[in-house]
């Protein structure tokens, strides 16, 4: 591999790193990810902490992390009994499930509250119907989102199966 191309993969995954980190998770988890997007793996816990010259235990934690989030995934290799992880298939759209799951759980957390407050709480009340509308139209748009990703990757991949390249 050419010194252009380390220094483009070097800096793709520190800027991961960036982006997750500005998101609110751990910059490692960036690291992780944006290594895993750029080499196909699979990656053991050791050779994600020597790539990414960070502890096993941060590695460790990371990866549980993305895993939770169903970035990646665990694998194996026949006759070694390593753990292995890979980029989950189709992680975004995962990514995007699992954004919907947690929406829908506070969701039934603010209607839940809403049903056990008093009915002359009327100011809190108005705060609650807020919040739950808010979580209600970022989970309709969310499902659209996954609807219109899936529909644009089953469309590139017929492309691609019929030797079509996608117009920019």
């Amino acid at each position: 591999m050419t010194s252009k191309a380390e220094n483009a993969i070097a800096a793709f995954v520190e800027q991961m790193g960036l982006i997750l980190q500005a998101e609110g998770m751990p910059r490692i988890a960036g690291h992780i990810m944006g290594l895993m997007i750029m080499h196909e793996g699979p990656f053991s816990l050791s050779q994600l902490a020597e790539r990414l010259k960070v502890s096993r235990a941060s590695i460790s934690t990371n990866t549980r992390l993305l895993e939770d989030l169903e970035v990646i995934v665990r694998t194996a290799k026949p006759g070694d009994r390593q753990v292995y992880f890979t980029l989950s298939p189709r992680p975004y759209a995962r990514m995007l499930r699992g954004m919907v799951r947690r929406m829908r759980r506070a969701r039934d957390v603010v209607q839940g509250t809403q049903d056990g407050l008093p009915e002359g709480m009327t100011d809190t009340h108005e705060r609650l119907q807020e919040l739950d509308d808010f979580y209600e139209v970022l989970i309709d748009t969310f499902v659209d989102l996954i609807d219109t990703w899936d529909a644009e990757r089953k469309g590139l991949a017929r492309q691609t199966r019929n030797g079509d390249r996608p117009s920019a």
